[in-house]
């Protein structure tokens, strides 16, 4: 994340963490990648562009913000890249937005 020291020192590592899964599933260009990488379930290379209403810098740019929180992985073939989603960190962001979201709420009668 890019806060400075002072700012994130006050949070716990589990709050940086989900925080990070957040920023990275906050624009919908990132949902509508993830949706078309889970869809397909297997690596996609260059056809990600041709399936987005988005050029090919800004598709760039969102896989990028992807894979800096780790929610997915790509390897180098020839002169594309192919991405996938990276299952261990799926994984790992389920479990805590479940965490989070699951967890009873209490609002009584005085509540705003």
């Amino acid at each position: 994340m890019n806060m400075g020291l002072t700012t994130t020192k006050n949070y716990s590592k589990a709050e940086l963490e989900l925080a990070k899964y957040a920023k990275a599933l906050a624009h919908p260009a990132r949902v509508a990648i993830l949706q078309l990488l889970i869809k397909k379930q297997a690596c996609v290379c260059g056809d990600l562009v041709d399936e987005l209403p988005l050029s090919q810098s800004t598709v760039s740019q969102h896989l990028k913000e992807l894979k800096d929180a780790g929610l997915i992985q790509g390897t180098i073939e020839g002169p594309s890249v192919c991405y996938c989603i990276h299952p261990k960190e799926w994984k790992r962001m389920q479990t805590m937005f479940g965490k989070l979201f699951n967890q009873p709420i209490f609002c009584g009668t005085d509540c705003c």
